[in-house]
């Protein structure tokens, strides 16, 4: 099976351009949900002084967007870790009957803070889930063993020049342990590093994570993206991980912006008859969307295994 034919750019893209925030240099590096009947997200808005903040968002269909001019205001109890909405590529995770957003601030260094929400409208900050340094992580929809579970990527300070995955566990969303690593870099587009994507998908089969990939070129970095399954109950246990990606930049939307080459998920949609609809920043400037079928990204991924 060809990576063409699994994965379908929408015509329309992109779906979502800095022009829609007033002030706006950029939105990419999103997350979406449904959200009564409609769809909510949180979406990473680089404003024009270059301050990186996260803003609220809704749509009737998932493809149109009204996106609030104005940044996230988090309430938090402890003035020390408080952000105030400043911060880049969120995730947005259904869980316990409310919505959770991961997503990378600044506390001495990039790090993973985590909010609740119910309604979109209110946000609170709780405690930030791992030290220094860190830049990607995403929950897992529901508890595994009984606690919590996270997928992450340690960093640096700099523009990462390495990255592995790692998982781990919480008891109460505080205190994380039980580190394992779940899988490193390996040849061609992911040779510099990886990270998790979005939220990971259940099915019968194993856990479906999207992940990103980079390699190093003589013209910088590279972003694409492929798929992994993994274990239901051990999900640092990798079952199979596409050797070929799934989506890399080739478009002019993928490959011209602030930053060229880059195709980064941070959002699916699961629609009707397993449909997936999958949300990417574009060159650090923009959001477009692809579609895929679930059954097919876990034949695309068997076959194309490590």
């Amino acid at each position: 099976m060809a990576n063409e034919t699994v994965l379908k750019r929408y015509a329309g893209n992109p779906i979502i351009v800095p022009e829609q925030v007033p002030g706006a240099n950029s939105i990419f590096n999103s997350a979406v949900v449904p959200f009564q009947g409609r769809y909510a997200g949180v979406f990473r808005v680089d404003e024009q002084d270059r301050t990186m903040s996260l803003h609220a968002g809704f749509s009737d269909d998932g493809l149109h967007w009204d996106i609030s001019p104005d940044r996230i205001r988090l309430a938090c109890d402890d003035p020390e870790i408080a952000t105030h909405g400043v911060g880049y590529d969120p995730r947005v995770i259904p869980l316990d009957g409310t919505y959770y957003v991961c997503w990378c601030n600044n506390y001495h260094g990039p790090t993973i803070g985590l909010a609740r929400t119910d309604d979109f409208q209110t946000f609170t900050q709780l405690e930030n889930m791992l030290p220094p340094y860190n830049r990607n992580g995403v929950l897992f929809p529901r508890k595994i063993g009984g606690k919590y579970a996270l997928l992450h990527r340690p960093s640096d300070r700099g523009h990462t020049p390495f990255g592995d995955m790692f998982y781990a566990e919480s008891p109460d969303l505080i205190h994380w342990g039980k580190q394992r690593f779940v899988f490193g870099t390996a040849g061609g587009w992911q040779s510099t590093k990886i990270g998790p994507g979005p939220v990971p998908i259940e099915t019968p089969e194993g856990w479906l994570i999207l992940y990103h990939g980079v390699l190093t070129s003589c013209n910088g970095f590279v972003y694409a993206f492929g798929a992994a399954i993994l274990d239901l109950d051990e999900p640092w246990k990798v079952l199979a991980r596409t050797s070929r990606y799934l989506l890399a930049p080739t478009t002019d939307y993928e490959r011209i912006g602030d930053v060229p080459n880059v195709t980064f998920p941070t959002a699916c949609l699961e629609k009707e008859d397993g449909e997936l609809w999958i949300y990417y920043g574009c060159a650090d400037t923009c959001v477009a969307l692809a579609t895929a079928n679930i059954a097919d990204i876990m034949a695309f991924t068997k076959e194309n295994s490590l």
